[in-house]
């Protein structure tokens, strides 16, 4: 029997709440985690149409890339959309669960399958965060150092980048004196004892810390864990907004256009003036992502492909690059078919439907 919660623990290890931005709400939104898991239907919005699809093809679980509550309700009476949706998630014992900004965020997330559909090398986080990142250094005897370092880096401590096992690791002298309470690793009671140790430097991420202190205090054999947390404030390269890469080839800038036209399945972009020189690095944020046009001009990005950018925005270009603008449902439609293709993976016994709703609610003409 699969519960809810199990989907929910595995798509957190995918993209971690701790990730997502201050004014987001990704996670469960509405409906009972220990319940029996029946099918999961994945889809950009929570609308009411995909409530009633959920129904009818026996999915008790609906996974959104949007949350259905942004701000906090202080009505339920179904006067809005958004309280029908929960009003009638709950009636049908449904829950509803949102992978946002979170999803932005890691590195093989939205961004990455965007860069993925235009064909990008050597993509990189375009603006890393900071501030989720602890040096964790510790004093183990030398006789146990191996089996601490292990039990760290079993809990997700030493990371940095694309190599795994990362420490630094100085021998030294330690010194205890341990009192009649006391039940001393080594040493004597009333006595100053030496003891060789190492020292163990790891940089562990910060919603880990928990996890990887308490694997830490249960391999030391001490009875007294000397250890310090220091936050610090590098970028942690593997998390942020955005992704910029390179393309395979250069093109024109008409070229590129009707590339990721066609990619994207889009018959709308807004775009800046075109300039004369090549398309070869491309900077690029599903969703709203404006805020990261000066990023992508530090960079010396060619292009920055977006959406919902303002009027006043698209002058920001500045003749440096050009900016082009795809729609924001344009440039998350895609995610879906990430969702979808990580739960089927993790989920196989279990129907797993992407929503034939279009929840886009813009119109073109």
């Amino acid at each position: 029997m699969t519960t809810i919660k199990e989907v929910i623990q595995k798509l957190e290890e995918f993209a971690p709440p701790a990730f997502q931005e201050s004014y987001d709400n990704a996670g469960l939104i509405v409906g009972d985690s220990s319940i029996q898991l029946t099918g999961i239907l994945v889809s950009l919005d929570s609308i009411e149409a995909v409530i009633e699809e959920a129904i009818q093809k026996g999915c008790n679980m609906i996974v959104a890339h949007h949350p259905i509550v942004f701000k906090g309700l202080k009505k339920i009476t179904g006067f809005t959309y958004v309280e029908r949706v929960i009003i009638s998630a709950i009636k049908n014992n449904i829950a509803i669960y949102a992978m946002h900004t979170n999803l932005d965020s890691v590195s093989n997330g939205v961004n990455k399958m965007i860069s993925d559909r235009l064909g990008l090398n050597n993509t990189r986080i375009l603006r890393p965060k900071k501030n989720l990142l602890f040096k964790l250094i510790v004093f183990v005897p030398s006789t146990h150092s191996e089996k601490v370092r292990t039990a760290i880096f079993d809990a997700g401590g030493g990371h940095i980048g694309n190599y795994s096992n990362c420490s630094f690791n100085s021998p030294g002298t330690g010194t205890f004196k341990a009192d009649e309470n006391a039940d001393p690793f080594a040493g004597k009671i009333g006595e100053t004892h030496h003891e060789d140790e190492v020292r163990i430097e790891v940089v562990i991420p910060k919603y880990k810390k928990e996890t990887v202190v308490s694997a830490l205090l249960k391999s030391h054999p001490y009875e007294e864990v000397a250890y310090d947390l220091i936050p610090l404030e590098n970028d942690l390269v593997t998390i942020g907004s955005g992704m910029i890469g390179e393309l395979e080839e250069t093109m024109s800038g008409t070229e590129f256009l009707n590339h990721l036209k066609n990619k994207m399945k889009t018959n709308c972009i807004r775009y800046t003036t075109l300039l004369d020189t090549p398309v070869k690095k491309v900077a690029l944020c599903g969703g709203s992502g404006a805020f990261l046009i000066a990023n992508a001009r530090g960079q010396n990005a060619d292009v920055f492909v977006t959406g919902d950018v303002k009027y006043h925005e698209f002058f920001d270009a500045d003749n440096q690059m050009v900016i082009m603008d795809i729609g924001h449902y344009e440039s998350e439609r895609f995610t879906v078919d990430l969702i979808h293709r990580f739960l089927i993976e993790n989920f196989s016994k279990f129907a797993v439907r992407i929503s034939e709703v279009n929840t886009n609610p813009i119109n073109y003409f």
